[in-house]
């Protein structure tokens, strides 16, 4: 599978590392927006969760194997994103994407909130589902009027 020229990179590559229902979102949105973007998933079942219209490249292998990534073209990708439901796997691949290949934008999900200092030594962008949630259900109760909240309750 050839993506681009020997030598062409472009500005919005972007590989997905999942494809459960954050992965194919994401990566029908960025179809859906004309964006260059390829996902990577070890179960090729995942990739029916795709929009019909998904104009993007799929691989069904291991993202962990640098084989994988180098069929993936990870030297010109310009965005890596991990999604899978590992935490340890996404850390991994965003360190390999970012200290192997020298991708400035790499952004990962992590259920374990404890794990993000890990990824800030990196430089690595995170998104944290739990402290997301914990955030907005914070606004919501703050939001609420007292009465309201304690008729709720009961």
């Amino acid at each position: 599978m050839k993506l681009f020229k020997d030598k062409e990179t472009h500005k919005d590559y972007t590989i997905i590392i999942g494809c459960g229902r954050l992965g194919a979102s994401l990566a029908n949105t960025l179809s859906d927006e004309d964006g260059n973007v390829l996902i990577i998933d070890k179960n090729k079942d995942s990739f029916r969760k795709l929009s019909p219209s998904f104009g993007g490249l799929s691989i069904a292998g291991d993202a962990l194997d640098l084989d994988v990534l180098q069929e993936a073209q990870i030297d010109k990708a310009s965005v890596l994103v991990a999604v899978t439901n590992n935490d340890n796997a996404n850390i991994m691949l965003a360190q390999i994407a970012r200290e192997m290949f020298q991708i400035q934008r790499v952004i990962v999900r992590l259920y374990d909130p404890d794990r993000k200092d890990v990824c800030r030594e990196f430089g690595i962008d995170t998104i944290c589902p739990a402290i997301l949630s914990a955030k907005e259900i914070g606004k919501i109760l703050i939001n609420m009027p007292k009465k309201e909240y304690m008729e709720e309750e009961l």
